[in-house]
């Protein structure tokens, strides 16, 4: 817990948006977590599945979303493979809080196509937020990502899109500029949490010098 405070402490004086790894934490405890925040958070549980290190048992998963809603976090990211009742549960009893559905795609990229499928899909389970994220194994993957933001923004749908990987860290970099809500990046090398992310300072040196 106190590394965690101690690296919301530094978030918080590089970044504008604030994610928070509970699948990183052992007995997290949210309310201190949350308290006093002084940039929105999104409260995250991944399980192993998708990238995160959650081993247990789903309803206790969710749960801690749950938690986060309750103590009025400004959002969850909750995966598209979740039970529907469950998903269709978290997303009716949001309150405040905006419900981020995301996708994850760990060995390709699928055809653009399909990816706005996907999208269609999570528009009409009432996203807030849509986040998908698939694997580049060409670079030419990172076009498709990046076609679908336009997609999703003409039907008024706040969308986050990129491609992990080596080959993917272009739409990283780009996906902001053409209108997705924002990209992702890891504060400091310890911190990096899936392939191809970039840090922060990587990230606003490489915006600094497009400039």
């Amino acid at each position: 817990m106190g590394k965690a405070l101690i690296a919301i402490k530094k978030a918080n004086r590089l970044t504008d948006l604030i994610e928070l790894r509970v699948d990183y934490l052992r007995n997290a405890r949210l309310a201190l977590l949350l308290q006093d925040r002084k940039k929105p958070f999104i409260v995250t549980n991944r399980r192993k599945e998708e990238g995160g290190k959650y081993r247990g048992e789903e309803r206790k998963r969710l749960s801690v979303l749950k938690e986060a809603i309750h103590l009025g976090a400004d959002y969850i990211d909750v995966e598209l493979a979740t039970e529907r009742s469950l998903l269709q549960g978290l997303v009716r009893d949001k309150r405040g809080t905006q419900v981020i559905l995301s996708f994850h795609d760990f060995r390709r990229t699928p055809s653009l196509k399909e990816l706005q499928r996907i999208s269609w899909q999570m528009i009409q389970l009432g996203a807030d937020v849509i986040k998908i994220v698939p694997f580049a194994k060409s670079w030419e993957d990172n076009l498709s990502i990046l076609s679908l933001i336009p997609f999703a923004r003409e039907r008024r749908q706040k969308i986050v899109a990129f491609c992990m990987g080596e080959k993917g860290k272009i739409s990283r970099i780009f996906s902001p500029f053409f209108g997705a809500a924002w990209t992702y990046a890891s504060i400091d090398r310890t911190r990096v949490s899936a392939p191809g992310q970039l840090t922060v300072r990587e990230l606003k040196n490489t915006w600094e010098k497009m400039r």
